[in-house]
């Protein structure tokens, strides 16, 4: 899916078994990371990854360059679940409902904590894999409104802050717990969605930028 190579200087191939452990490590940092967020002990993920310390840092000379990989990485699987149910999916609206799921399976809630504070906005690698997620979250969307069955009054902000906000654990439970219901929660949450709409929502539809700025 492309998620190997994020962080690696251009031009430069790693080996198979470079390629090997840099997924294990970013795999091993995205569940620690979860599970005891952004301060986790680097030997830990190396250990839970399976692979020495020195190979960690060859891949990653930083927290930063590690918590930034592990970013790409869920942003490009969110991309490709994008395409992959938009060339699968002949209903535009359970396009969107699986593309949502998928998504959220991602926990880029609880994600987006990790990362905040941690990720500068403005790097250029975060801006590129930003405007890559945004265009898939719009493709999906687009292609459901062009049919017909998605609610004229809601943008991409609107469904991004229902996912980040679902995927984020109720306090006082862990993201363990808290994963059963959140497939629920979004179906209720699709469902409202769905044109034609049964009621009149308050205020305007959220774009990511609005979002964003009453984040900040």
């Amino acid at each position: 899916m492309g998620v190997t190579t994020a962080t690696v200087e251009p031009g430069h191939r790693l080996r198979a078994d470079a390629v090997r452990n840099r997924e294990r490590i970013i795999a091993a940092a995205r569940d620690a990371f979860l599970e005891a967020g952004p301060d986790v002990a680097l030997d830990a993920i190396a250990h839970r990854a399976g692979v020495g310390n020195a190979t960690l840092y060859r891949h990653f000379a930083d927290r930063g360059e590690l918590v930034l990989a592990v970013a790409v990485s869920a942003i490009d699987r969110i991309i490709a679940h994008a395409d992959h149910v938009l060339s699968e999916e002949a209903d535009a609206f359970e396009a969107l409902r699986r593309f949502t799921i998928k998504a959220a399976d991602e926990r880029i809630g609880s994600l987006s904590a990790v990362f905040c504070g941690v990720i500068e906005p403005s790097d250029p690698r975060v801006v590129v894999a930003r405007v890559r997620f945004e265009a898939a979250v719009d493709r999906v969307m687009d292609r459901a409104r062009r049919a017909g069955q998605l609610r004229p009054d809601v943008e991409r902000g609107d469904l991004l802050a229902a996912i980040t906000q679902l995927t984020r654990p109720v306090p006082g439970t862990t993201c363990g717990q808290f994963g059963p219901f959140v497939h629920r929660h979004l179906h209720i949450f699709l469902d409202g969605l769905r044109a034609p709409a049964r009621s009149t929502l308050p205020g305007a539809a959220v774009t990511l930028e609005g979002l964003r700025q009453r984040m900040s």
